[in-house]
């Protein structure tokens, strides 16, 4: 018997509005309070563009819950006994959604656009150019050994775009961006923006019998507190990167859902307050040192965050193999932070006040983002600082601030990707301060050995040697502080029982979405 329902979107407290109607046995409704910039996973970072993009567009590797490579539209690979090319055989039944065969060529021409527009410089820096012998086998060439090479190809990083589609013009501006053609399990039939967008099984997908969902409807709602009230009235089925501590609790109490945090280790989510580098005061270390020592991380962790995450010190998650714990704390010391302060030629004014700084946040992480600044607010008067808040509305106009370096500090979510060649270096090298590039060395913190370092770890084969190199790393970014760490953020994934296939390997929800059933 076939179950229909009305999805209904809670918009503030009162106002409610009807949706399309969704199949249960063949449809999943998922939740999220994020906006897509575009769907081309291409040349844009972030998890709501992620999520979309990864089943919409296909790529030549996936990755098992073992990070094991595993074969997708390559289905082998071999590479070279030094290490400088890396050549892949591409199955020959692969179509794009409009029907053309996905040949060598698109996979040259997504890998240079990659190369050239993504915001992670360095995920691909290494690569040379890409032989294409025949329309089924591409050669990567390198520069040096990449020892990230093919987590790079997973899914989540590396969408293969078709040439035909976004080879003209400035694929920055491509119409397609917003109406993608992939080769992916899902075709793009819909999209309100910031409203909704609406995924269709491809029928053509080259893995038999999948997708197992005919349709995923992805509702976005205004902020998380609808997001939760939803999700417990049953009216979505799947909640991704729920981080907040209190919606956590609350759904862990309903017997209906599943909390799953078991996830996403690919990810390696830190939260931190960024400093604008390039701007005055903040151009010196002294001051964003006495920032750093004006905030109590324990408070943070333990208070206002209920002692349901991690503290985080560095910029590698605690979790990976790379990760040192000797660096310098920043354990609250007033004291301390105005001695540096006077140091660095900022004295207490007549008002009681040094400067003023903005603040920024984006509003869908209240927990994390706004609450954090009203405290540090409250720190930073003490020593003289005077914090004026400003939250963006949507994603859209916080990336642009920030990305444009229209900023002091603010509250940012950023992610390891799996390895610090791919989600690490790009915030520090000082080769990737790009303005308009979100997630990029925004900060426009430049350090000629931090270059050099990540540039020697981004190319060593021997673990004990590349965790050296990070460690040297590490103790200068956190010495230098163009960034103040405070914790990881522990992403889980929501969902009914009864749902099975939800995407649990090492990219969780920004994974394709081919296997998820009902039961």
């Amino acid at each position: 018997m076939k179950h229909w329902k009305i999805l209904v979107a809670t918009l503030g407290l009162a106002a409610m509005t009807p949706m399309p109607l969704i199949a249960d046995e063949k449809s999943v409704v998922v939740g999220q309070a994020g906006v897509p910039r575009h769907f081309n996973g291409a040349i844009q970072s972030g998890v709501y563009t992620f999520m979309p993009s990864s089943s919409i567009f296909a790529s030549p590797v996936r990755y098992s819950k073992s990070w094991e490579p595993e074969p997708y539209v390559a289905e082998s690979w071999k590479v070279s006994d030094d290490g400088l090319t890396v050549t892949l055989n591409l199955r020959k039944d692969v179509k794009f959604h409009d029907g053309t065969p996905l040949t060598s060529e698109d996979v040259k021409f997504s890998i240079e656009t990659i190369k050239a527009n993504h915001p992670f410089k360095g995920m691909l820096a290494p690569v040379v150019s890409v032989d294409t012998p025949d329309p089924y086998t591409a050669v990567i060439n390198l520069e040096h050994p990449h020892p990230a090479l093919l987590l790079a190809m997973s899914p989540t990083l590396m969408p293969i775009l078709p040439k035909h589609i976004y080879g003209e013009g400035n694929i920055q501006e491509n119409p397609a961006n917003l109406k993608p053609i992939g080769a992916g399990p899902f075709k793009l039939v819909e999209y309100k923006q910031g409203e909704y967008y609406k995924l269709e099984k491809n029928e053509d997908f080259f893995i038999e019998g999948r997708p197992y969902m005919d349709e995923i409807f992805v509702q976005i709602f205004p902020d998380s507190n609808a997001l939760v009230l939803a999700a417990e009235r049953g009216d979505v089925d799947v909640v991704n990167f729920v981080s907040s501590p209190r919606d956590l609790k609350r759904l862990s109490e309903d017997e209906d859902l599943i909390v799953n945090g078991d996830l996403a280790q690919a990810l390696g989510a830190l939260n931190w307050l960024a400093f604008n580098t390039g701007k005055a005061p903040l151009d010196k270390v002294q001051v964003r040192k006495a920032i750093a020592y004006s905030i109590d991380r324990n408070f943070i962790v333990d208070v206002l965050l209920q002692g349901q995450v991690t503290p985080d010190y560095g910029p590698i998650v605690p979790t990976s193999p790379f990760a040192t714990d000797d660096v310098e704390k920043y354990e609250l010391d007033l004291d301390k932070a105005n001695a540096l302060l006077d140091e660095a030629g900022y004295p207490v004014g007549a008002d009681g006040l040094r400067f003023k700084l903005t603040a920024d946040s984006e509003n869908v992480d209240e927990e994390m983002g706004r609450n954090l600044l009203e405290y540090m607010k409250t720190q930073l008067r003490k020593v003289g600082i005077d914090l004026e808040l400003r939250v963006s509305p949507d994603f859209p106009t916080w990336s642009q601030r920030v990305g444009n370096h229209d900023f002091d500090v603010t509250i940012d979510h950023v992610y390891n990707w799996g390895d610090p060649v791919i989600g690490v270096n790009r915030t520090y090298l000082s080769s990737n301060i790009r303005k308009g590039v979100i997630w990029s060395n925004t900060q426009q913190y430049s350090n000629p050995r931090v270059d050099e370092l990540l540039a020697l770890a981004g190319q060593e084969m021997d673990l004990e040697k590349r965790k050296a190199l990070y460690a040297e790393f590490q103790k200068i970014v956190v010495d230098e502080v163009p960034i103040y760490y405070m914790n990881v953020i522990p992403y889980k994934t929501v969902y009914k029982k009864g749902l099975a296939g939800v995407p649990d390997g090492i990219w969780g929800a920004v994974a394709p979405m081919d296997e998820m059933k009902w039961e």
